[in-house]
């Protein structure tokens, strides 16, 4: 195929499942990783994602730091950016996140448009086409969210504010190198690495019994393996260049996912709760767990998502999310690392 492609952030759990996808597909890849010592970590989460690693190279290169990605860059033809903060700590400078998002999409994408760079394929999210509470529209890549809504969390701003900075930026090129968007519901499914774990942490402390009761929050779910594959379709599309596409599969409640890991793992889901926290406990402990703030607004709530654009443009079609659920489940039990569940 001769044709390389750079993945931004590669000891990530989405990057790692880019990367096994490209060298499938006969792409020579490329990778950024904060420090070169990550290296060995990429090389062993794209082998267990049964990929040949032999066209992979791994190469320094930080969202806060403009080293590194003029030489990143060069001779590239796509650019898969899915390297973004993640927002698990709940920081209370919300710049903390969203500077580097921003920042670091904006290095990202000067880069790209120096080396003649084809087409950027980033990951965005889902909340960035998140229409405001109580109008009862229906999510589509139509809709922008406002990033200074009341109660929105810093993470979800962060990537609000990287998506608008990178159409922003590309509007104002020369149109040499296009820009696609992909926006995902909560990504799970199997895991290559314990690192940047984003959304598969729920699942993780379900099956560790860390969590104490299941509140009313739900999840449009998409499987990792499926977004992957939607990037890298995205990438070479003739329709897909300067779109935004909404990536989700089927909506779970914290109960459903907890049925869907008794169901499937039996005793090893001993652990998994079965009895429902009420509103009231889950925004009072939200004060002492401040990862919990980001979802007490929507408790409840079933916010209405289209993923049409994607399945009729792109032929996304995403795997049953209860299937999703147990496969990620799976991985966190039998496979990975010494720090199994």
């Amino acid at each position: 195929m001769g044709q390389t492609v750079l993945v931004t952030g590669g000891t990530g759990f989405v990057a790692g499942w880019c990367i096994a996808g490209l060298l499938r597909r006969g792409y020579q890849v490329r990778t950024t990783v904060r420090s070169l010592s990550q290296a060995q970590a990429v090389r062993d989460a794209v082998a267990r994602a049964g990929a040949p690693g032999d066209r992979l190279g791994v190469l320094a290169a930080d969202l806060t730091s403009d080293e590194g990605w003029d030489a990143a860059m060069a001779g590239c033809d796509y650019v898969l950016h899915v390297a973004s903060p993640l927002g698990r700590d709940a920081p209370r400078d919300a710049g903390t996140l969203i500077t580097p998002a921003r920042g670091g999409t904006l290095r990202v994408l000067r880069a790209a448009t120096r080396a003649g760079v084809k087409r950027v394929v980033m990951t965005s999210a889902a909340a960035a086409a998140r229409p405001p509470r109580g109008s009862g529209r229906v999510s589509d890549e139509t809709v922008w969210a406002d990033p200074a809504a009341p109660k929105l969390d810093a993470y979800r701003q962060s990537k609000i504010l990287a998506e608008r900075a990178a159409w922003d930026f590309i509007g104002g090129t020369d149109g040499r190198t296009a820009l696609t968007a992909i926006l995902p519901g909560a990504v799970f499914g199997p895991v290559l690495t314990r690192d940047n774990l984003g959304s598969v942490q729920i699942v993780e402390r379900l099956l560790t019994g860390r969590a104490a009761g299941l509140p009313r929050i739900g999840f449009w779910v998409v499987d990792v393996r499926d977004l992957a594959e939607l990037h890298i379709r995205a990438m070479t599309s003739p329709e897909a260049a300067g779109e935004r596409f909404l990536a989700v599969g089927d909506f779970m409640w914290m109960e459903d996912i907890a049925r869907a890991l008794r169901a499937d793992l039996g005793g090893r889901a001993s652990k998994v709760p079965t009895r429902r926290l009420p509103d009231f406990a889950v925004r009072l402990a939200s004060l002492f767990i401040p990862q919990l703030r980001m979802f007490t607004p929507d408790l409840g709530r079933r916010i209405a998502i289209s993923s049409e654009k994607a399945r009729r443009m792109l032929g996304f079609l995403p795997r049953p999310a209860t299937a999703t659920i147990t496969d990620c489940a799976r991985s966190l039990i039998d496979d990975v690392g010494p720090n199994k569940v």
